[in-house]
Order: structure tokens, then C-alpha cells, then sequence
């Protein structure tokens, strides 16, 4: 309580607005993979590829338990190394695994990284009033500044049972994903 005594008015009014908030679906024209992607436990970081054949945005999950590479339209799982041979160091980057193979990934999670927070018409937001349970929010404004919830900004995760590694979009804007230490979430527009 004594921290909330350090708040500006206008950050308490904040805080309550977002904690009043419930957790919604996504608006159209985003909508969630065709499956959910397998709990990974363990994780790590997560970084989107293009498949070489197709242009299509690809995640790769970095784990305790090795590399998965994902469609992310339809949440299948396309390829996977449980013992990936990566050097040493961390240059925030992993080796492609699958069809991209051979390519370094850009990650992001918990050694740091990050992801596009704004894509065309769009923006992700990570929000802490009640941290460590973090709130991940989509806009098309800024949520801290106007426009009702539901309307101009939606809070689609509350990461309550896990840690939060990292909320973003792909490098197309097509995908949305949260990655928590133990879960992947993606959303499509693609």
C-alpha cells in the first residue's frame, strides 16, 4: 500500500481503469490460431522467421527443452530439437531449425530482446498494476488516453499463472503473440 501513496492521481485513476477491465477476445480482424500451440514449459524466448517457400510469419519457441518452430495461422508444430547446437553467448538470437534452417532468428524473452509493439492501425501494450500479473492490451489508440475498453482498446491476456516473456507482433503485422514462461498465445489476421 505505501507505493500506491507515491501515485499521482491521474496514475491511480489509471491503474483502476485497467484493473477494472475484464479479459475479452481480440476484435476483428484478429482472431486466435486454429489451435493453441502446446504448453512449453520452461520457456524461454520467442522470435519470428518467414517460411523461405511461402513468406509466411513462422514463431520459433526457445525452451529448457530444446527449439519447436510453429505455424502461426494454424498452431501446428513443424519442426523440433530437443538438443540445439547454439554458441555460446547470447546475442539474443537462435538458430533457424525446419524449413529455416541456417537462419539466425531475431528472440525475445527473458534474456532480454523485443518484439514490434505497432503494426498498421495497431499497437500491443504490457501493463503491471497488480505486477507480477501483467496485462497485455491491443489497441488502435493509446489505452492510456482515452476511448472506452472494448471500443478503442481490449485487454486480451492476464498473465496470472505465469511469467510474462514477451508480447508483440511479427514483422508483417499478420501475427500478435504472448509467450509466458510455461504458455504461447497467437492471434492471426492473416
Amino acid at each position: 500500500m505505501a507505493e500506491q501513496l507515491s501515485l499521482t492521481g491521474y496514475q491511480r485513476g489509471l491503474r483502476a481503469r485497467i484493473l477494472a477491465a475484464p479479459t475479452v477476445a481480440a476484435p476483428p480482424p484478429w482472431r486466435p490460431a486454429d489451435r493453441h500451440v502446446a504448453a512449453v514449459g520452461g520457456l524461454l524466448g520467442v522470435g519470428f522467421a518467414a517460411d523461405p517457400g511461402t513468406g509466411r510469419d513462422l514463431l520459433l519457441v526457445e525452451s529448457t527443452n530444446g527449439l519447436g518452430l510453429f505455424d502461426t495461422v494454424t498452431g501446428e508444430r513443424l519442426a523440433r530439437d530437443p538438443d540445439p547446437d547454439q554458441p555460446e553467448g547470447n546475442d539474443l538470437t537462435c538458430q533457424g531449425i525446419g524449413p529455416i534452417a541456417g537462419h539466425r532468428v531475431p528472440m525475445a524473452g527473458l534474456d532480454g530482446g523485443g518484439l514490434h509493439t505497432g503494426t498498421t492501425g495497431w499497437s500491443v501494450h504490457v501493463a503491471g498494476p497488480d505486477w507480477p500479473h501483467e496485462r497485455v492490451l491491443l489497441s488502435t489508440g493509446n489505452p492510456y488516453t482515452g476511448g472506452a475498453h472494448g471500443e478503442t482498446w481490449w485487454h486480451i491476456f492476464h498473465s496470472r499463472h505465469s511469467e510474462l516473456r514477451a508480447a508483440g507482433f511479427s514483422p508483417s503485422g499478420a501475427t500478435l503473440v504472448v509467450a509466458t514462461s510455461s504458455d504461447v498465445t497467437l492471434w492471426t489476421r492473416a
